[in-house]
């Protein structure tokens, strides 16, 4: 049954042109397709001409150019016959009524008016023809073209360029298909070259004719310019299809089926009949013996990555399962383990498109049904998401594949900072397995104080080292292997968490950090079991890390406290090697002086020991604890030839475990410095005070020396005057310089000490606390570094003043003898005939007839021996001391520690010294 097709009048137009539009009637059709729902035309406005031409025209002058032009085309065919004599000759009505249908239909281009693209697609095709300059011609042309603008100019400039370019591809399309043109011509002919559907004759429809390379189909008629089309019993469509189907088969090699099955077997990595691995390329290939489709080509070539990146994960997997665990770690495990379950769930996977794979691919049709059949497009679907998921493991594969423990998780973490849903989820879903040993070790470390790295995978790492160095150097951190999402206080606080169990069970003997860790766990709301945390719990991690910290840090101290009496030793060391008991440090100066003043390789230690118990028991250190004073001890440092007992004698003070921690070699040997020189400064000290108890004032007056010459006696009192005063400067000095380091030193440094000692909340916070004070009193005490010129300066006013002891001795000695014999003995003071009487020797060794009987001549003589002996040797001392003195107090100003200032203000308070040397520098 046919169809007829109603005409009517209507009106179009062409959707190219944007100017006004105008009506023009036409005729149009209604046409019933098979198995389609009617399409009918609408009716559309013609606005062609006043595009083209620019100007306003009627309706009867737009039809005398569409004849004008048809009758052109009619006559292009055989421009030297006449068209009355033509047999062929087409009716001017019939072409006429087509080319009104062509240029009122609603055909247009599937692509986007875009006139830049357009302009380089033409200047491309001619590129690859090999046109090059006709390709520089069109590339100048067009620029000239696209430039001209306003009127008198083309608006739509993308629809020539279309036109032009539709219009060469069907003449090359036409040269190249044989027995498309008809030998009697006419417009069948010309509309063929124009790229236009061809038209018919009356009668010609049963004419095997080929137009625009495709067939006219049985069932199908022309007439009058009408396509006719007759009701399809045998399902023609279908059988189109088939055909399109077969031609595809009759280019392609190998059947789509073929190809799927094969890509299947290449996504398992397993080589099949077309597509296998090259290994010169790295990748599975379809070689370019199989002969398929451009398209298919590469469909194939995207999906077969899969399988290269398949054999990538697939290794890592039996490396991380294999010999070679070793090498990767429990973290590297974890990973492997979960690439496995990947893998697995992708085995699946492939199990269930391989059973789709077997059921054939049917016919596209719209009577098909969408059956479980598996094509290329359908292949490509079902594997976007496990391709995205295989490329992210072949990425960590290549990242991870060097690293190990917390240093890989870290790069996982990194990975996982994206923002698409997918592989996000992904990569926490990886994460929570490959932390797992890592939070294991953390739980372990922070609750037991177990060390479970086999592999070195933790970020934090012990070695063997005595328990005088556990805390110090026993575990530290290795920032290589710590991750990402652990930061570095946390990092700290974890290590110290450990060391604090560890420092208890190893150097305090105590188990009493179990309970604490238990509390610990029941106030995080975590258990101590296995598995408890895992990634993205960093807030429960630190929860936890937080409350045992806390808790084991509280018994640690309390245990350092009371147990071992930490504060108790602290002022113990105070009291004995920084001289702050007074009264042993006087006591033990008395005893062991004799005995420190014979030359150091003829003292005793032992001896030394028994005068150290004597001093003990004399004062009040006795009533100090018995274990305090059993750690005190004498000891004698190696000494050179010729130092004496009060060069190497020392004391110290015996640290034992676990206090040796904070009292540490190191420590003990800074102790030791600060010993020696308070211990020195309170040996000029009893020295000065030696050379008072002789040099009294009412020791010698002026009428014992009345047998003297006056002027020898003027001379000998300047001399002792001189002497006065220059141990009156002298105890000054050190009188400010005692007082500045027992009070503005020792004792401010302690009060702060003992301060941050009770607000210290762990170990390391008792360790720098102690550190603090240490530093303290070596700085404040010019020991230090900065002060090294100040140090050797004083050290060599305490020589001086030593060697100012010795000479005053030795004058007030010759000076006791003349007044002896000035006197004749009968008017000495009980304390010079005492002293008279101890020397029996040296009456003894004075032979008859000295100067003691000689008379004042003698005696005058043996006074100017004794002036001239050791006055110049006195003027000596006391300039050397008032220049070094000026010196020293000159650098004080200018050190960078400010409670040196103090030490200035006290030995310069009335501006003496400044006066002084501002008056020599004038």
């Amino acid at each position: 049954m046919k169809m007829k097709i109603k005409e009517k009048t209507t009106t179009t137009s062409l959707p190219l042109f944007k100017n006004p539009p105008l009506t023009l009637p036409y005729s149009t059709h209604s046409l019933q397709l098979p198995h389609r729902s009617k399409v009918k035309t609408p009716p559309r406005p013609l606005s062609v001409f006043f595009s083209v031409l620019g100007v306003a025209m009627g309706e009867q002058a737009v039809m005398d150019l569409v004849k004008e032009l048809v009758h052109r085309l009619l006559q292009s065919q055989n421009p030297q016959q006449e068209p009355s004599i033509n047999p062929n000759q087409k009716d001017p009505n019939q072409a006429l009524r087509y080319a009104i249908r062509i240029l009122s239909s609603r055909l247009t281009p599937s692509i986007a008016p875009d006139e830049a693209s357009m302009a380089e697609s033409i200047k491309r095709q001619l590129a690859l023809q090999g046109k090059s300059s006709q390709a520089l011609t069109f590339a100048d042309l067009y620029s000239k073209f696209a430039s001209k603008t306003g009127p008198g100019s083309i608006n739509n400039k993308w629809a020539v360029l279309y036109l032009l370019k539709v219009i060469s591809e069907d003449r090359k399309n036409s040269k190249k298909e044989s027995g498309c043109r008809m030998g009697h011509g006419g417009f069948l002919s010309s509309s063929h070259s124009a790229g236009l559907p061809a038209l018919f004759r009356n009668g010609e429809s049963g004419d095997k004719l080929e137009g625009l390379g495709k067939r006219v189909m049985p069932g199908k008629e022309w007439s009058s310019g009408v396509l006719v089309v007759s009701k399809d019993p045998a399902n023609l469509r279908q059988a189109a299809f088939r055909e399109f189907v077969n031609l595809l088969r009759e280019e392609s090699g190998v059947s789509e089926e073929v190809l799927v099955r094969d890509l299947l077997y290449a996504c398992r990595g397993i080589d099949s009949t077309h597509v296998k691995f090259d290994v010169n390329a790295d990748g599975y290939l379809l070689p370019d013996s199989v002969k398929v489709t451009r398209a298919t080509r590469i469909m194939v070539h995207k999906l077969s990555e899969l399988g290269w990146l398949f054999r990538k994960v697939e290794g890592y997997v039996s490396e991380s399962t294999g010999f070679q665990a070793e090498d990767v770690g429990t973290v590297g495990q974890a990973l492997g383990a979960a690439f496995h379950d990947e893998l697995t769930e992708y085995h699946k996977l492939l199990a269930v498109l391989n059973e789709h794979a077997m059921n054939p691919i049917p016919l596209v049709s719209d009577a098909a049904s969408p059956g479980n059949y598996l094509s290329l497009r359908r292949l490509s679907v079902w594997l976007a998401e496990p391709m995205v998921k295989m490329r992210l493991m072949a990425v960590l594969v290549d990242s991870c594949k060097v690293l190990k423990g917390g240093e890989m998780a870290g790069a996982i973490h990194m990975h996982a900072q994206h923002g698409d849903p997918l592989v996000h989820e992904f990569m926490r879903r990886l994460l929570r397995r490959v932390c797992s040993p890592l939070f294991e070790m953390v739980r372990s470390w922070v609750l037991e104080g177990e060390l479970e790295d086999r592999y070195a995978e933790f970020f934090i790492v012990g070695q063997p080292v005595n328990v005088e160095s556990l805390w110090r150097e026993g575990y530290r951190l290795r920032a290589a292997m710590l991750p990402s999402f652990i930061s570095q206080s946390l990092a700290r606080r974890i290590l110290r968490t450990g060391k604090s169990i560890n420092f208890l069970r190893v150097c305090c003997d105590d188990r009493g950090w179990a309970d604490s860790a238990t509390e610990a766990t029941a106030a995080a709301g975590t258990t101590t079991e296995r598995g408890g945390l895992g990634y993205g719990e960093t807030d429960a991690l630190e929860l936890l890390v937080v409350e045992a910290a806390k808790r084991i840090d509280k018994h640690l101290m309390q245990v350092i406290y009371d147990r071992y009496k930490f504060k108790e030793h602290c002022l113990a060391i105070k009291r004995y090697l920084l001289l702050g008991q007074g009264d042993f440090v006087q006591y033990l100066m008395d005893k062991v002086g004799p005995d420190l003043s014979e030359p150091a390789n003829t003292i005793s230690t032992f001896k030394l020991a028994g005068l150290l118990e004597t001093a003990v028991r004399s004062s009040n250190a006795q009533y100090d604890d018995r274990d305090i004073l059993d750690r005190l001890r004498v000891k004698m440092m190696p000494h050179k030839t010729g130092d004496r007992g009060w060069d190497v004698f020392s004391l110290e003070y015996e640290a034992r475990v676990p206090l040796n921690t904070v009292f540490t070699e190191s420590v003990m040997a800074r102790y030791l410095r600060i010993f020696n020189f308070l211990w020195k400064l309170r040996r000029v000290e009893h020295a000065l005070i030696s050379a008072w108890k002789m040099m009294k004032p009412n020791c010698i007056t002026s009428h014992s020396f009345i047998k003297l010459q006056h002027t020898v006696k003027m001379r000998l009192l300047s001399t002792l005057r001189h002497c006065q005063v220059l141990w009156d400067e002298m105890n000054h000095f050190v009188s400010n310089l005692q007082y500045y380091i027992m009070f503005e030193v020792l004792e401010v440094s302690w009060s702060n000490f003992s301060s941050e000692m009770e607000a210290a909340k762990d170990l390391d916070d008792l360790l720098t606390a102690h550190e603090k004070y240490l530093h303290s009193i070596v700085e404040k005490s010019l020991l230090g570094e900065r002060s090294k010129g100040l140090y050797e300066t004083l050290f060599v006013l305490f020589d001086l003043i030593l060697r100012f002891r010795s000479l005053a001795d030795r004058l007030y000695e010759r000076i006791h003898e003349l007044q002896t014999r000035s006197m004749g003995g009968s008017s000495l003071p009980s304390q010079d005939k005492k002293r008279q009487a101890k020397r029996p020797t040296l009456k003894s060794s004075e032979p008859s007839g000295s100067w003691v009987t000689e008379g004042k001549k003698a005696l005058t003589q043996h006074a100017g021996e004794i002036l001239s002996l050791m006055g110049p040797e006195l003027d000596e001392i006391g300039r050397k001391y008032s220049s070094l003195l000026k010196g020293f107090i000159s650098q004080l100003p200018v050190q960078q520690h400010i409670d040196l200032k103090f030490l200035l203000f006290r030995l310069d308070f009335t501006k003496f010294y400044s006066r002084s040397g501002a008056t020599a520098t004038l």
